[in-house]
């Protein structure tokens, strides 16, 4: 047998192609998400920015460490504390002691760099910057800058005041930076959280030691000193998280793709194989046979996609780059595992997907050689009928389950991109069983019309199974996943939306600008004195708790100096106790916290990492997540109020108010908002970088089925030579065959349309279901026009893959073609 293999492969390679391409694509989109996967697994060593040429660099307690019985538990603190005086004045004793301070600052009137970062002129010499032009600052009103946005001489108003430009440095690409003097600095910046020392390091590490939590910064360790330091291991959480769901999505696809695309090679062959069995071919021989071609084509196709992946790579890092997805320093490593990951891979999903089809093609008896009509009969094999249903109430059984348990979890993106795969595998594994029935009911008016074209339409898709089926599951793959992703992401979104909204009762909202030094008290004695105006001043902190004496959960909390303005603001979606009844020595917290009980005491962590030991006075509902704890002012140290709800006196007048606002705020840079701009702002549709996101986990893939689909239309119509001849020689023209064709064609897309229609709706009832009962007010959103294009592309490309042959075929003679011999 081992020579019919060779033998079948070079003389009917043609009927090869099919599997080879959708096995090689498939390879090579698991290379180039494995390549990026692994290269987004490290970051380069950064070298200090700001204190490169700074001997020391004393910090104070930015980390709260928690021991627990399985080992230290650690979380960087939002607000670090400041360097204590007392150590300070220890540091001075053993040489030059620079506290360094940042701040946000805003030019007004004019073009420049949107963020602007104030500190001390004494810090300059430690990154090192040097004047290009000009001098140092004296005075409160002088300034250097860094960059060419601004020239010495010139004045330039800020939210810091009026303020003139002295001197000009090159940057250094980390920063826009703008230096006061010491002195100024320190009155916009009273706290400093770190300081450079000039002394050496061993008598700076003995001045400190005791102090809980102070940190000697030296050598690359001095790049914690910098604004932002782990923003590469963000950056890489980020990408492994993009890579990995791209990298899923993409493996399930190309499994699915594969797997169904040698399943059809082998089931279009009934008659050779029938041919075989005839001259006295085993079925052992036969199956071994379609599994020693299967192992050939994978070796060759999957060869061919990891060639394909390393070229494809890098164009994909650059993409993901220019996208603001990836940091500038990404690129794509020299890794060995993502090759033969990819490889083995595939190779194993083409053997998997032969050898379902080989016990198949094992079974064809030698009266399938004289079979001439294209009828399906034993489509839905029991083994099919058990894996479809097995996954199928697999899906139900599991989503039940999460809705009873932890209906919150179905929000979480890993679920809601995993959950529609065993739904599509379970559809279209069943798919058989309703093309015939889908096919039938879209073509009911056509076949009623006068004329055969119609009748012979709805027959060949309702008879010919397999082939339909075939066509159809990269339909289904498309609209399952684009419905899917991307209605649940709108969904989300329109929760977050609805649940913002129902919880804001302020008729207008004022945010401080960023940079968090927030509002000073005398702009907030401002606001307070307006007119109208029904302020609740609150802080952005943050609190921590050890849930089950080993896990160190984070939870993001508003401070608010008044509870009962609070109340008055806001609707908190209370599950049990009172607003009003939050005091210093209380806590609001929400469900999903261990203890949440009214009244019990519960041991916290503050944004500092002081200890504190809090009643809880109420009990929010868990909603989407994004309801938080609430503590008052004592309970959040260091934290500058950020925001300001502002509510209206009865028969204020809004626009009145606003603007009276506006003008308080306005020499602090602050931003007032109506309700509806602030929701806005807050839950922004999705931006650019969102969509290319999407794209990269949704569009690689559909990219991929569109190929598919393709591939198997190409396939399905070159089987039907002979049926297109008969069809000639019945009187048919060539347009009215084409016609016939496409229209089939349309049809298959329509009943794999709808088949991704209902596993994107079960998803989105599920995740609406999720919602319910976490009481967020949000309805099931089906992105129509996405699900609309990728519908149309389908229908587009199934409709040329299967014209454009058919019209070849007919240019052959016909007698020829229908196998009629003179």
């Amino acid at each position: 047998m081992l020579t019919v293999t060779l033998h079948t492969l070079r003389t009917r390679w043609v009927a090869f192609v099919g599997s080879f391409v959708a096995l090689a694509l498939g390879v090579a989109l698991l290379t180039v998400t494995g390549l990026a996967l692994a290269s987004s697994l490290d970051a380069p060593e950064r070298a200090p920015e700001r204190f490169a040429a700074a001997p020391v660099v004393v910090r104070g307690q930015d980390t709260l460490r928690v021991p627990t019985p399985s080992g230290e538990r650690t979380k960087a603190l939002p607000r670090p504390r400041p360097v204590p005086a007392a150590t300070l004045a220890r540091l001075k004793r053993l040489g030059t002691v620079v506290e360094d301070r940042s701040f946000a600052v805003r030019v007004h009137d004019r073009h420049g760099p949107g963020d602007l970062v104030g500190h001390p002129w004494s810090t300059a010499a430690f990154a090192p910057y040097r004047i290009d032009a000009g001098r140092a600052p004296h005075t409160a009103d002088e300034v250097v800058v860094t960059g060419d946005w601004a020239a010495p001489g010139e004045r330039v108003r800020t939210d810091r005041g009026a303020l003139r430009v002295v001197g000009t440095m090159s940057g250094l690409g980390f920063e826009d930076a703008v230096f006061f003097t010491d002195a100024r600095a320190a009155r916009l910046a009273p706290v400093s959280v770190q300081a450079a020392v000039d002394a050496p390091v061993t008598a700076v590490r003995d001045a400190v030691r005791g102090d809980t939590g102070v940190r000697v910064l030296t050598g690359d360790e001095r790049r914690y000193a910098d604004a932002d330091p782990d923003r590469d291991a963000e950056a890489l959480t980020a990408m492994n998280a993009l890579f990995g769901t791209a990298g899923g999505v993409t493996a399930f696809v190309s499994v699915f793709v594969v797997a169904s695309t040698f399943a059809f090679t082998v089931a279009r062959r009934r008659r050779e194989f029938g041919l075989l069995r005839m001259v006295g071919a085993t079925p052992g021989q036969l199956r071994r046979t379609v599994l020693a071609e299967a192992l050939a084509v994978g070796v060759l196709a999957s060869a061919t996609g990891c060639v394909l992946g390393s070229y494809g790579a890098p164009h994909l890092a650059a993409r993901v780059v220019d996208g603001g997805l990836a940091p500038r320093w990404f690129t794509i490593g020299d890794h060995a595992w993502p090759y033969h990951a990819a490889f083995w891979t595939g190779l194993v999903v083409a053997l998997c997907g032969a050898v379902a089809a080989s016990w198949r093609a094992g079974r064809t008896g030698p009266v399938e050689a004289l079979r001439e009509a294209s009828a399906d009969t034993g489509a839905m094999t029991p083994g099919r009928w058990l894996c479809g249903a097995g996954l199928l109430l697999t899906a139900l059984v599991t989503l039940g389950v999460s809705l009873a348990g932890d209906p919150g979890d179905l929000l979480h993106r890993k679920t809601y991109v995993t959950r529609p795969m065993l739904l599509i595998t379970a559809i279209a594994l069943l798919a058989p069983v309703a093309v015939g029935p889908l096919a039938r009911l879209l073509t009911w008016l056509p076949a009623r019309l006068p004329g055969a074209a119609g009748m012979l339409v709805r027959e060949n898709t309702a008879t010919a199974v397999r082939r339909s089926a075939a066509v159809a599951a990269p339909v289904l793959v498309t609209v399952a996943l684009a419905g899917s992703l991307l209605g649940a992401t709108a969904t989300l979104t329109g929760a977050k939306t609805a649940e913002t909204r129902e919880r804001t009762a302020a008729a207008l909202v004022i945010t401080a600008p960023d940079g968090g030094t927030g509002f000073d008290a005398g702009t907030l004695a401002r606001l307070r004195a307006t007119p109208g105006a029904e302020v609740s001043p609150s802080s952005t902190s943050a609190v921590f708790v050890l849930e089950e004496g080993v896990a160190l959960i984070g939870s993001e909390a508003r401070a608010v100096a008044d509870p009962g303005a609070l109340a008055a603001t806001t609707r908190l979606p209370l599950a049990a106790g009172k607003v009003t009844d939050l005091d210093d020595d209380s806590i609001i917290v929400n469900e999903e916290w261990e203890r949440h009980t009214v009244g019990e005491r519960v041991r916290v962590w503050l944004g500092d990492g002081t200890e504190r030991t809090l009643r809880v006075a109420a009990v929010l509902t868990t909603g989407t997540g994004d309801n938080g704890v609430y503590v008052t002012p004592a309970n959040a140290p260091g934290a500058p109020v950020d925001r300001v709800d502002v509510g209206l006196a009865d028969g204020a007048d809004a626009d009145a108010v606003a603007q009276r606002l506006r003008e308080a705020v306005g020499p602090a840079g602050g931003q007032v908002s109506t309700r509806d701009e602030w929701i806005a702002a807050a839950h922004p549709k999705s931006g650019g970088t969102t969509r290319l996101g999407l794209f990269l986990v949704l569009g690689i893939a559909l990219l991929y089925t569109g190929i598919s689909l393709v591939n198997t239309a190409l396939m399905a119509t070159s089987d039907r030579v002979r049926d297109l001849a008969v069809l000639r020689l019945a009187g048919a023209t060539d347009g009215q065959v084409l016609r016939m064709v496409g229209a089939e064609a349309l049809t298959v897309v329509a009943v794999g349309a709808l088949l991704g229609l209902v596993v994107a709706g079960l998803g989105l009832a599920g995740l609406w279901t999720a919602l319910a009962l976490l009481s967020v007010p949000a309805a099931p959103v089906l992105p129509w026009a996405a699900v609309g294009t990728v519908v149309g592309a389908c229908a587009v490309l199934a409709v040329t893959a299967s014209v454009v042959p058919a019209g070849l075929i007919l240019r052959r003679r016909t007698g020829e073609a229908a196998g009629i011999r003179a």
